[in-house]
């Protein structure tokens, strides 16, 4: 079976192209012949956030990715689609998170399905975007409309999903575990390295900044009156992707400047496992979510999480097991963290989630790809009859 990825991977950084590649050696491991069709163009400068796309790590050497999308460029998607029409892979895979992508991925699909060869999936990580725009529905139904099945990682985006289209097979697969960032380290390795007092405990917000993420919603509980004198530091690692001023005012007025401690930056890969590791509880206080990379990052080090009960995270993390699901109240947060220190959680957590992340393997995924590989092949078959 050969297998075309059309999204992002090196030299683009960031959750979703460490996952494109991973899930790629996956496939490879299971014999699959694989390769990425990455952007040239992924954003234009002026509608990125960040400080930069680009990561700094050599490209892999174990899989083949090229560079050869222009996001905005509609004769660059003609050229794309009919070379990946003459190639016939037999699954184009489309990894769709933005409508923003989708007149570039729609017309490549479109094109490419034409061979009447090549099935389209794609791997759907958002049918509606966390912030939403005006022409987000007619441009996330343009795209949906041009595949043949789907694959999803939590029930709330399959429902959005058949809501476009209820005549294609969609699968679900849970976010796998991000296993690619090291193995876990000792505690006092990973302070050290960050260089933070151990006599501290560490609550752990990660991943860029934006306003549906919730940190402000975190920052005032963690001003809480309880959790004074509780010997708690509050670590904010990643880029902001906003404006961080309302961020450091908050922080100033709550008179817990002392406690929170900011990375603003990108974290390289080979940093993450310090984070995580230095960490005692990784809270993600999401005001909307479909499912998240950091979950599974957290599951891969066998930390405990706190999250709030929206789209798929609550799904992901058993409450009162292997953390906790609260609302999105800066007080209820407050008492789910006053109970894992109070009740020192730590351990009895951390097992659950040991155990639990067993169910988020990469072959789950790559199984679900090739169902609905099969029931597209199927459903072609019965309409020709």
């Amino acid at each position: 079976m050969k297998i075309t990825f059309l999204g992002p991977a090196h030299p683009y950084r960031g959750g979703i192209a460490t996952f494109n590649e991973r899930l790629a050696r996956q496939f490879i491991s299971e014999s699959k012949e694989v390769d990425i069709r990455t952007f040239s163009l992924q954003y234009p400068g002026l509608l990125f956030p960040g400080k930069s796309q680009y990561t700094s790590n050599p490209p892999p050497e174990d899989i083949m990715i090229r560079r050869e999308i222009n996001s905005i460029n509609p004769v660059n998607w003609l050229k794309m689609g009919y070379r990946l029409k003459k190639e016939r892979p037999d699954i184009l895979l489309v990894r769709y998170w933005t409508p923003f992508l989708a007149p570039c991925f729609a017309t490549v699909a479109r094109i490419v399905r034409s061979n009447k060869y090549t099935v389209v999936i794609s791997l759907v990580d958002n049918a509606f975007p966390h912030e939403k725009h005006m022409g987000d529905r007619f441009l996330t139904k343009c795209f949906l409309n041009s595949i043949d099945g789907a694959t999803v990682m939590s029930d709330t985006v399959r429902l959005d999903v058949i809501e476009f289209r209820n005549d294609i097979p969609v699968c679900i697969a849970p976010h796998p575990l991000y296993d690619n960032y090291g193995q876990k380290i000792s505690r006092d390795e990973a302070l050290a390295g960050l260089k933070l007092d151990p006599d501290f405990s560490y609550l752990l917000f990660f991943g860029f900044i934006r306003d549906y993420k919730g940190l402000d919603i975190l920052l005032k509980a963690f001003s809480h009156p309880e959790l004074k004198n509780k010997k708690l530091k509050l670590l904010v690692a990643g880029e902001f992707y906003e404006n961080e001023a309302p961020y450091r005012e908050l922080v100033k007025e709550s008179g817990i400047e002392e406690d929170v401690i900011f990375f603003n930056r990108f974290i390289k890969d080979e940093e993450v496992k310090l984070f995580f590791c230095a960490s005692d509880l990784v809270v993600q206080p999401y005001k909307t979510a479909t499912q998240s990379g950091v979950t599974q990052i957290a599951f891969n080090f066998d930390k405990p999480m706190l999250v709030t009960s929206v789209g798929g995270l609550k799904d992901m993390v058993p409450h009162k097991k292997c953390g906790y699901v609260v609302d999105t109240d800066p007080d209820e947060i407050a008492m789910a963290i006053l109970d894992y220190f109070d009740n020192d959680r730590k351990n009895e957590f951390s097992d659950c989630v040991s155990k639990e992340k067993m169910k988020f393997s990469w072959n789950r995924v790559t199984d679900a790809i090739t169902e609905v590989f099969y029931r597209c092949l199927l459903k072609q078959l019965i309409t020709t009859l």
